[in-house]
């Protein structure tokens, strides 16, 4: 085995599921409960880490910049899902938060493996699509996807804020980015099958930024999400359990206050609270640029 083989943690054999194919199917099941709760644990030596890059992500979507995810096979799908979920969670622009995949969207069902070897589409999709101010996370669990290496390269060269994302140490992603998350979840029960524990590890890590870095751009309030789009029966009647839990107000005037505001938490609270008309909420908003939490703390100041 050579030095480059022995660096690379997610291509060793996992010594605890030799064998495999004689387990039964709870002594499969059990191993893989065994194993996945070592993930957590290597993801919490990484916090400094992750906290580095939200605040970095922070600063940058403050001033304008977009959030793009970039990676091939499961850790470029897991980027898209992430990405995918902040709309509706947030309420926020679907180009705020992107995800991008190596061989295009039809990779997101349909693998087209040998997409991840180009590192020169990695660098004309950020030419196409990105500009200094966004930020770029590249996500490689072996950490030296040509793809993603590619990527994370022209974006320095742009001036982007770069965050890279692997299951294993010191790799060429890690002389790339920026900054750099590393989380060796070590071994997977099936040889090189970085879709459990690593695709478990990186999922956690895409939670903890992108809902972090949204609670800091003031989408939740206390732990509600304020700015949830209610585009169906469960997420209007979330709407409204929001609205009375922030208000008090009975459940016919946050459902009468929640249509005056079409459907916008944020403003039917505002104009309960503050007794504001549509129009003046929204220019609340605006004002403190869609920070929530910063608009009722200047309109309770106002009011005292």
């Amino acid at each position: 085995m050579n030095e480059g083989k022995r660096q690379m943690i997610t291509e060793m054999r996992n010594e605890n599921s030799e064998g495999l194919h004689l387990f039964s199917t709870m002594e499969i099941i059990e191993l893989m409960n065994r194993e996945d709760k070592t993930v957590a644990y290597a993801v919490e030596k990484a916090l400094p880490q992750i906290k580095a890059a939200i605040d970095a992500a922070v600063t940058r979507l403050e001033n304008g910049g977009r959030l793009y995810y970039i990676g091939a096979g499961t850790s470029g799908r897991l980027g898209v899902l992430d990405a995918s979920e902040c709309p509706p969670t947030f309420g926020v622009p679907a180009e705020l938060v992107n995800g991008i995949i190596a061989g295009g969207e039809m990779a997101v069902r349909i693998p087209v493996e040998n997409a991840e070897d180009n590192s020169e589409e990695g660098r004309m999709i950020v030419k196409e699509l990105l500009v200094k101010e966004d930020v770029l996370v590249g996500i490689a669990s072996s950490g030296r996807t040509p793809y993603v290496l590619g990527a994370l390269e022209q974006a320095n060269t742009i001036g982007c804020q770069t965050i890279g994302l692997a299951c294993n140490l010191q790799t060429e992603l890690s002389k790339t980015a920026d900054i750099m998350i590393e989380i060796p979840v070590g071994p997977e029960i099936i040889t090189g099958s970085t879709r459990l524990k690593a695709g478990t590890a990186q999922k956690m890590v895409l939670n903890m930024i992108s809902t972090a870095v949204m609670i800091k751009l003031g989408k939740v309030y206390g732990n509600l999400m304020v700015n949830v789009q209610a585009t169906n029966d469960k997420l209007r009647m979330r709407s409204v359990s929001i609205i009375q839990d922030i208000t008090g107000a009975e459940e016919a005037l946050a459902k009468k206050m929640n249509e005056e505001a079409k459907g916008n938490t944020r403003a039917a609270i505002l104009m309960i609270l503050y007794k504001l008309s549509y129009e003046q909420a929204c220019s609340e908003l605006r004002k403190h640029d869609d920070h929530f939490p910063r608009a009722m703390k200047a309109l309770e100041h106002r009011r005292v």
